[in-house]
């Protein structure tokens, strides 16, 4: 495993508590939720602003109440929150001197981002904010490639972008979201798309964004969305889970963290089906921890400001796993690379306590057997109940011990002696071992 993370050279940012924390929430909310059909719904179905303005005039999440997010997210076990400062509608959950299009100019009338920051501080939870680069609703963006109007030939004919200034616009709104809340231990900016009739990094000034971010907040922890090589902490797979530990251009390990949705929208969406189940969303988590990233996992909320039942039902459900095997999770990263993982498992590792976590996604028939781990293990114990599991030692003189009964198994082998039957009310059961 590799050593924990520290600050990095290139910016000073503070990785410890994001490489120890592993697990955070991330929050899609706009005028998109009265939509209730993707957040991307004004670029999918082509409005126009006006159209899309229905929204706005509109929004009055009159349930919001952010101390029950707070809660909701403290309960699952999640140690950070993301929520989208400004998505690529344009709206701003706070109020912002540079626009009109903010929450502070709807129906609800008040500001919506402070007393999301205060609520999850309160519960001790790290912030952090995303913050879209691309804006469909600023008259100076630009039509481009992926802008809902990028069909339509009279809108291209008259558009008239003067990207500086939107770059402007931005590198303010940056400079009030790091100014005016305190201090904020997360930026995920959302995204380039450089090449022909797109936007990059020349295009936001990103050197330039990226001096004013570490002058304003030094301990920042930023995504890799500006198109800057050299300046990101962490790297971003987002809706797909990385088949091993992402590395850089010389095979490096890179600190990362893999951005997922409960179902197949990141806004709300009021009839997407495709909600995964607690046992996969665990088995998400479990294996990015295995493989030294985090895991940011998704909710959208309504238009009335309250977070889906179905959120709500499945953040329970990995809140009660993470109450008994947090331990697996928290300050945890990839196995030392001399340890073999059993079939139907992944292992974590904490540096610091010396413990190894098996977790068995799968449950065995007695006999868990881990290769070349005999006399390294002191004690073994189920970490939901504290339970002791015997240990049988393969050495060269009993490895042939009951072989007609339960087959060979080499000579160095930790057999790990499980009961028949799975515990039961724990989705994925995990062995804590002591190392010696």
């Amino acid at each position: 495993m590799a050593k924990p993370a520290k600050k990095t050279k290139k910016s000073g940012a503070d990785l410890k508590w994001f490489t120890r924390d592993r697990f955070g929430m991330f929050i899609h909310w706009g005028t998109y939720a009265l939509a209730a059909r993707h957040e991307w719904v004004k670029q999918n179905e082509e409005m126009d602003t006006k159209t899309y303005n229905k929204y706005f005039k509109h929004f009055d999440p009159d349930l919001y109440n952010p101390r029950e997010w707070a809660r909701l997210a403290s309960n699952a076990g999640m140690k950070y929150f993301v929520i989208t400062t400004k998505h690529h509608e344009g709206f701003c959950l706070w109020d912002s001197e540079y626009t009109k299009y903010k929450a502070t100019n709807t129906p609800y009338g008040k500001d919506l981002l402070k007393p999301m920051v205060d609520a999850f501080r309160e519960e001790g939870m790290r912030v952090g904010f995303y913050h879209s680069l691309i804006d469909w609703h600023h008259p100076k963006y630009g039509i481009d490639r992926i802008h809902p109007l990028r069909n339509d030939k009279k809108a291209r004919a008259k558009d008239k972008p003067k990207i500086k200034e939107y770059a402007e616009y931005l590198h303010n709104q940056t400079k009030e979201l790091l100014t005016q809340f305190g201090p904020i231990d997360l930026l995920w900016y959302d995204f380039s798309y450089p090449g022909k009739d797109g936007k990059g990094k020349d295009d936001w000034q990103s050197e330039k964004l990226v001096k004013l971010i570490r002058k304003l907040q030094p301990d920042i922890v930023l995504n890799n969305r500006l198109n800057l090589p050299g300046t990101p902490d962490f790297v971003t797979p987002e809706q797909y889970q990385p088949y091993c530990t992402p590395t850089d251009e010389k095979g490096r390990p890179l600190i990362w963290e893999g951005c997922q949705t409960l179902s197949g929208s990141w806004g709300y969406y009021r009839d997407e089906f495709t909600w995964k189940s607690v046992p996969q969303l665990l088995g998400m988590l479990i294996d990015g921890v295995s493989k030294g990233g985090n895991l940011l996992l998704n909710v959208g909320p309504t238009g009335r400001g309250e977070i889906d039942y179905r959120a709500q039902e499945t953040l329970k459900g990995m809140g009660e796993w993470m109450r008994y095997n947090s331990r697996s999770i928290y300050g945890c990263g990839s196995a030392p690379k001399n340890c073999t993982t059993p079939q139907d498992c992944r292992l974590t590792y904490n540096r610091k306590k010396k413990r190894l976590y098996v977790h068995l996604l799968a449950w065995p028939f007695k006999d868990l057997h881990m290769m070349k781990m005999a006399g390294k293990v002191e004690y073994a114990q189920l970490l939901h109940d504290a339970s002791e599991v015997k240990m049988e030692e393969a050495t060269g003189r009993n490895r042939n011990l009951h072989a007609h009964m339960r087959g060979q198994v080499p000579a160095g082998t930790l057999t790990l002696k499980l009961p028949v039957v799975k515990p039961k009310h724990v989705e994925i059961p995990v062995v804590e071992l002591f190392l010696k």
